[in-house]
């Protein structure tokens, strides 16, 4: 692809900005009940794909070996990524908190599909967060996400699909459905779902938008609240004369839908999570959020604490922060070449590529294949890191 169509982040980057919304981990962590952690955690599984609203940029893809890492003392975490493979391409992340309040942690592959008109990612791959103090772990995977008129027109971006969250300790859950955007957009955005019991006993009503807000109300208020709306809904269109536009199918792209009008608060709920307001020129920078235009800086002294892998001190993500995008251009084609290279010498001394710090295990809760943490990154021990820039 182009480097036009790159943003300046490479993909672990991109997964750092999960952490955009740690406070709600560190919420999760300090609540008594079961259900208000799970509200939480909810809460924080959709704040963690909110980054992507808007953002039309392709991160570049990690080489294999590449390493991204980041702390924040201020957000009371720290967290480091590795691309643990490139055929298929999996990135690996761990993260912890500063007060061993949390770990965090998952491998992700994202299955593309190319529609014509779209691209479609199906993030494959298991996301587990554990709550130290409560013995609790929960996993889910992420929505669907789908670029729109990736060949003509204005491209846009809507995450679709089920997402449940386990609690593996009290077996309760939560179904989330981000919506598809529909025929006339009017379910562009929208997350609607519940918790249950193991029983499946419904416990609470969760909805909002990916892009905005996240609401949770009780069960039997939103049961009524939505039995008054159907009434009046019913009422309302036996006065109206009902004739539904056609759509137009044989359009070159997919319109881009106009979002509706904001969340329809119902009367008792509570606020379960609020996106970030964007710096005022966001949409000159790549539609970047605050968290995320730091994510490259490279702050004096940086480099000697650093391992050579990190994506801070990749040349051509580099150069195109830095406007060269002839540079930027030059630099990724030498890289990917330089990578192409280095698999051609393994082949041929039949050497495998040996990760650093995450290794290949099965998820200690569900079970499925998963990429573990070794430990002992923070230690800097970068003596034997690969060489790949």
């Amino acid at each position: 692809m182009p480097i036009a169509f790159n943003e300046p982040l490479s993909f672990l980057q991109r997964i750092t900005e999960y952490m955009e919304h740690v406070y709600l981990i560190h919420k999760a962590s300090n609540q008594p009940q079961t259900l208000e952690r799970m509200q939480s955690v909810a809460a924080f599984a959709v704040s963690a794909v909110a980054s992507q609203w808007e953002r039309t940029g392709k991160p570049f893809n990690p080489l294999l070996g590449e390493t991204y890492e980041l702390i924040r003392e201020d957000l009371g975490f720290r967290f480091i990524s590795e691309q643990v493979s490139h055929h298929p391409p999996i990135s690996a992340f761990y993260s912890e908190g500063l007060n061993q309040d949390f770990m965090f942690h998952g491998s992700i592959y994202p299955k593309l599909k190319f529609w014509g008109k779209s691209v479609e990612a199906e993030p494959r791959g298991t996301i587990t967060l554990e709550l130290l103090k409560h013995n609790e772990a929960y996993t889910w995977t992420n929505p669907t996400c789908c670029v729109h008129n990736v060949i003509l027109g204005q491209l846009w971006i809507e995450q679709y699909g089920i997402v449940e969250i386990l609690n593996h300790r009290t077996g309760d859950k939560c179904i989330l459905h981000f919506k598809p955007c529909g025929l006339f957009g009017k379910e562009l955005h929208r997350v609607e779902g519940y918790i249950q019991d193991k029983n499946r006993k419904k416990l609470f009503i969760i909805y909002g938008k990916w892009t905005e807000c996240l609401w949770g109300i009780d069960p039997v208020s939103y049961e009524s609240f939505k039995k008054h709306e159907r009434r009046s809904d019913h009422t309302r269109k036996a006065k109206m004369d009902d004739s539904p536009e056609k759509a137009n199918s044989d359009n070159m792209t997919d319109e881009v839908p106009v979002a509706q009008e904001t969340v329809q608060v119902i009367p008792g709920s509570k606020l379960l999570w609020r996106i970030n307001s964007r710096p005022p020129n966001s949409a000159q920078m790549y539609n970047f959020t605050s968290f995320t235009v730091s994510l490259n800086e490279l702050e004096s002294g940086m480099e000697k604490t650093l391992p050579p892998t990190d994506c801070r001190l990749r040349p051509d993500i580099r150069g195109m922060e830095n406007g060269n995008m002839d540079l930027a251009s030059q630099e990724k084609e030498r890289l990917e070449e330089k990578q192409r290279e280095a698999r051609k010498e393994r082949a041929k001394e039949e050497a495998e590529w040996r990760t650093r710090w995450f290794y290949p295990g099965d998820n200690p809760y569900t079970g499925t294949p998963d990429w573990l943490y070794a430990g002992d990154y923070f230690e800097r021990n970068f003596s034997d890191c690969p060489d790949i820039y």
